[in-house]
Parts: C-alpha cells; sequence; structure tokens
C-alpha cells in the first residue's frame, strides 16, 4: 500500500510559477513511476505529466509542454512538478498518483495509488 500527500497548491496569477509537491510512504519510492494528473468539475481527469522510476523516462500532456517540469527525490520519497506560465486554464485540482509500472501512462487506470489532491486556482 502507498500513501501519497501532496502540497504546495493554493491562487496564483496568470503567468505566475508554483511547485507541487508528493510525498509517498508504503513502498520503495524508487520502484514506483510517479505522475501528476488534474481534473475539473464535470471532467475526466487528465494526465499532465508523469516520471518512471527508470532514469530518463518522463511525458508530459500537450497542454503543458514547456512550461510544466517534473521531477523526483529518490532520497526524500518526492515527486514535484513545477509549472510555469500558468494559464487560467490550469486551474484544477491536481492529483499525484502513482504505479509499479515500468512506463509511464497516460491512463489513469494504469496507476493504483492516489493523492487527495491539492486545488491549483489560477486567476486572469
Amino acid at each position: 500500500q502507498v500513501h501519497l500527500v501532496e502540497s504546495g497548491g493554493g491562487s496564483a496569477q496568470a503567468g505566475d510559477s508554483m511547485r507541487l509537491s508528493c510525498v509517498a510512504s508504503g513502498l520503495s519510492f524508487s520502484s514506483l513511476t510517479m505522475a501528476w494528473f488534474r481534473q475539473v468539475p464535470g471532467k475526466e481527469r487528465e494526465f499532465v505529466a508523469g516520471i518512471s522510476w527508470y532514469p530518463g523516462r518522463h511525458a508530459y500532456a500537450d497542454s503543458v509542454q514547456g512550461r510544466v517540469t517534473i521531477s523526483r527525490d529518490n532520497a526524500k520519497n518526492s515527486a514535484f512538478l513545477q509549472m510555469t506560465m500558468l494559464k487560467y486554464e490550469d486551474t484544477a485540482v491536481y492529483y499525484c498518483a502513482a504505479t509499479e509500472i515500468v512506463a509511464v501512462h497516460k491512463n489513469a487506470d494504469r496507476y493504483n495509488w492516489w493523492g487527495q489532491g491539492t486545488q491549483v486556482t489560477v486567476s486572469l
């Protein structure tokens, strides 16, 4: 069982930067592929970025490519999402997710564990 806790959400203005953090416990973090998803009311959960436990493998949604960087620190059991040039449409609840699958999947069904979510609100 993996327990995930997100932090770092809040309010920002368009153009600002924000960093989300996710701390994992319960299994060896270095064997987990981590991802960030987001969801707005009435819509499906959307893949944002993911980073494999295998070095050098990561993926981004087209909507955030070039503005977002996902990283991990295995020594701190943590994954991070650095967001820059925030847009109003980035407003959502952001979820951290984990799986033992080595590939970074964009389908939420491939992730076994989820955090409780953190709200990100971007104003114009």
